[in-house]
């Protein structure tokens, strides 16, 4: 049974600093990936999501155990993510690597066609992603590619539940142009 997250935050304020460690693994990958639909470069990805593990480190006497502390540490992720793409430090071209869409379906060799096709999707929704504006993009994935609920959302952006559902609807509708012609 999964120890929960407050319950490591407790005790890693308590003097055991490594309950830190088991967030930092429950969360690197979700953060990683969360980053990179944000900024587009793994490097920078990579970058920001260990930068925001340091912060929620240093911050983790602030955190108010009332919210999620999935929430708090996407928040953190978020406000980086957006920092970074307003400063020159992160790249003007938004690039998601080959590495990052490596996730060929085990029966590729014995379906090589289909696993291409499904590559070829993954390729078609990075792109159009990469079209929108930051705000829809970030709400794409953390609905779509985090599984966040609703109240999460609204928690990580700092805005009403309604808000949240109304953003992803006109998000949707903009990915859904990007991609029209593309996918069938």
């Amino acid at each position: 049974m999964e120890i929960e997250d407050n319950i490591l935050v407790e005790e890693c304020l308590g003097g055991n600093l490594r309950k830190f460690q088991v967030l930092v693994e429950r969360y690197k990958k979700p953060m990683y990936f969360y980053a990179l639909g944000m900024v587009g470069n793994s490097d920078d990805a990579y970058d920001l999501s260990q930068e925001a593990f340091i912060k929620a480190y240093r911050s983790l006497k602030r955190y108010d155990s009332r919210f999620q502390f999935k929430s708090w540490l996407f928040t953190i992720l978020s406000n980086l993510c957006k920092n970074a793409l307003r400063s020159a430090g992160i790249r003007k071209q938004y690039m998601v690597s080959d590495k990052a869409l490596e996730t060929a379906p085990a029966d590729m060799e014995s379906n090589p066609e289909s696993a291409y096709q499904a590559q070829q999707v993954k390729q078609a929704v990075w792109d159009a992603l990469a079209t929108l504006d930051s705000e829809a993009r970030e709400i794409i994935i953390l609905k779509h590619f985090q599984d966040m609920p609703y109240k999460e959302i609204a928690e990580v952006l700092g805005i009403p539940v309604g808000s949240v559902m109304s953003r992803l609807h006109y998000a949707r509708l903009k990915l859904k142009k990007a991609l029209a012609g593309v996918i069938e």
